[in-house]
């Protein structure tokens, strides 16, 4: 096990780490960022993002997170490829270990592990994910206003999504495997107020069908067995999203979810000098441009703690001194 002591480290990327790390660099903490598995985050399974200020013409995902690298690299943040396997934080400083191999201590960290989609598990839900099939309706849908769509949830993911598109595109149908809705009461009422949002109800999916592109969905009742196909050009998973914090369950304080909880008005975690951002610890917006935000106040949260930390340690010595 190699050792290593660092001044802030960052477990993840994506906006809100590569956010926190700009931030940091130019702050003069010298951060060291982890990308984690999936460098870049969600992003790099996203063709088209149109939503986050400052591209008026849009841009593609992981074009965008190569910019957000390089920016966070030109400011001096140490970018390595790795995954945090094992965290320890009953002391001070923190202890982190990359891919069960490295050992860093370190005297802030940042987390940004994000979350990731659940999926069917369908082959052709993943071949036609990003050209067609999406997590994400504020995301993209605008990209179907107009056309037909299909729906997968019953709960208030899926009921919201729903009616979110409902306002953009020509008629959305919702596939429902019970014959009820997990949705919260009001969250039903408006799904049945929207007119051209149909439910299909004991319904699954067994294909998305499509060679390059979504052209339709074939789904079965799971009653009577009965197979049907739909036409539409956009396929919106809703089934919810799993926070990646898994390993930071013994120390952190997470909700139900596994969503990290943190100080309201901050990224501040239960254990003083870590700090969330990003969809590890948002459980309602988990926008990009949300994201980023948070990271940006994990690093000054970042900041404000190492200060604080260093004028403890300056009167610490006065005392020492006088003594």
């Amino acid at each position: 096990m190699t050792e290593e002591k660092v001044n802030v480290l960052i477990i993840g990327s994506g906006p809100a780490g590569y956010t926190a790390a700009i931030y940091a660099a130019r702050a003069g903490l010298k951060p060291v960022m982890y990308q984690g598995g999936q460098p870049g985050g969600q992003l790099t399974i996203t063709n088209d993002v149109e939503n986050y200020p400052g591209y008026p013409d849009g841009i593609n995902g992981p074009q965008m997170m190569v910019d957000f690298q390089k920016q966070a690299e030109r400011f001096g943040t140490d970018v390595r490829f790795g995954l945090a396997t094992k965290v320890d934080f009953s002391g001070y400083p923190h202890k982190v270990i990359i891919d069960d191999k490295h050992e860093i201590t370190a005297n802030a960290v940042i987390i940004s592990t994000g979350a990731s989609a659940k999926w069917l598990g369908l082959e052709s839900e993943q071949r036609l994910n990003g050209m067609g099939v999406s997590a994400c309706a504020v995301c993209d849908g605008f990209f179907y206003k107009g056309q037909d769509v299909v729906v997968v949830g019953a709960g208030d993911t899926a009921a919201e999504e729903a009616t979110y598109l409902s306002n953009i595109c020509n008629k959305v149908t919702m596939i429902v495997r019970r014959d009820e809705m997990r949705a919260s009461k009001i969250m039903q009422r408006r799904v049945e107020k929207a007119k051209n949002i149909e439910i299909l109800w004991n319904t699954e999916t067994e294909e998305v069908l499509g060679k390059d592109e979504v052209e339709g969905v074939r789904v079965v009742n799971n009653v009577t067995g009965e197979k049907t196909e739909i036409k539409a050009t956009g396929f919106f998973v809703a089934i919810g999203h799993k926070p990646n914090t898994e390993i930071f369950k013994d120390f952190l304080e997470l909700n139900d979810a596994g969503y990290i909880i943190t100080k309201p008005g901050s990224t501040k975690t239960k254990v003083e000098g870590v700090f969330a951002s990003g969809d590890a610890q948002d459980f309602i917006y988990r926008q990009a441009v949300t994201a980023a935000g948070t990271g940006c106040m994990a690093a000054l949260d970042a900041e404000r703690f190492l200060a604080e930390k260093e004028d403890e340690l300056e009167e610490q010595e006065e005392v020492a001194e006088k003594a």
